[in-house]
């Protein structure tokens, strides 16, 4: 029996989606919504990395970025837990994408639709059934009239239920991969085994597959998520605590103790294991400034 990684974790689900075009089309044609006409066939890689046109402008990551034949892009995004601001950052990369296919003095007809595939490990519409939400611009007395442009997707993990999307073979045994395989896992179930597409993702995560020093940065990723996890949550908290006292006073507090209540400190240690300042700032309610000065 073997062992395999997580392939939620960052190294592992970009090793995966983000090295091997096969795989990433399988998941995005079994998640995204296309009809026959429109699965994907090829995808080139690109540049995750989206640098800004001006000086001013702001610098940001995806996971996973890739091209069709047909001009289409889609981003690939994991997200190990929910923030408010989650969706605001995938708006904006999407409207990055969409905008930069365009240079200056070419026609508006050339521009193709982005399609942003966000899979969160973490509960967002606790008082939704459906687990994979699909957000576009669509008239709002008409919902059939659409402006195809911008395509979000988001998927929450912890809802999938296997017996829900019998009709739907592929998009299951990609969610029972990201679902069902962990540091725990010593035997793979038969039916991911039989796959051929999830046979090769699952040789991918298998340990053995990885160095030293790989291993280390993803224990180091689960580290990271750890701490993540308990500064927004504490903010979170603390911030309810200070909404439920229905007064302008309590919110303010609330919001303060929980973001900024020992930001300085926690700053620091978030600074000691490798996180970028954006991720920094997010999380303390920090000043880049005030980061970088630490």
């Amino acid at each position: 029996m073997g062992k395999y990684l997580d392939p939620k974790a960052d190294l592992t689900f970009k090793k995966v989606f983000g090295e091997h075009p096969n795989l990433v089309i399988s998941l995005l044609n079994a998640l995204l919504p296309l009809d026959a006409s429109q699965e994907i066939k090829e995808v080139e890689y690109l540049s995750p990395e989206r640098v800004p046109w001006f000086s001013s402008g702001k610098y940001s990551i995806v996971d996973v970025m890739c091209k069709a034949k047909d001009g289409r892009h889609f981003i690939v995004e994991m997200q190990m837990y929910w923030t408010t601001n989650f969706k605001d950052r995938v708006l904006f990369n999407s409207a990055k994408v969409y905008v930069e296919q365009l240079r200056q003095g070419e026609d508006y007809s050339q521009l193709k639709p982005v399609y942003t595939l966000s899979l969160v490990n973490d509960i967002f519409e606790p008082n939704m059934t459906e687990m994979i939400h699909h957000y576009q611009m669509v008239h709002d007395k008409k919902t059939e009239k659409v402006i195809d442009g911008l395509h979000l997707v988001f998927v929450e993990l912890p809802k999938f239920k296997p017996q829900n999307m019998t009709e739907k073979k592929m998009a299951a045994l990609w969610l029972r991969f990201l679902t069902e395989i962990d540091d725990d896992t010593r035997e793979v179930p038969k039916e991911l085994r039989d796959n051929g597409e999830i046979s090769q993702a699952m040789k991918i995560v298998e340990e053995t597959a990885y160095t030293r020093e790989q291993l280390e940065e993803y224990n180091w990723f689960w580290d990271k998520v750890r701490l993540d996890r308990n500064l927004v949550g504490a903010a979170e908290q603390r911030y309810e605590e200070g909404r439920k006292e229905g007064r302008e006073e309590g919110i303010k507090e609330g919001r303060e103790e929980g973001a900024r209540d020992n930001n300085i400190e926690n700053a620091r240690k978030m600074k000691g294991i490798g996180m970028t300042t954006e991720q920094i700032r997010m999380v303390t309610g920090l000043t880049e400034e005030e980061i970088e000065r630490l």
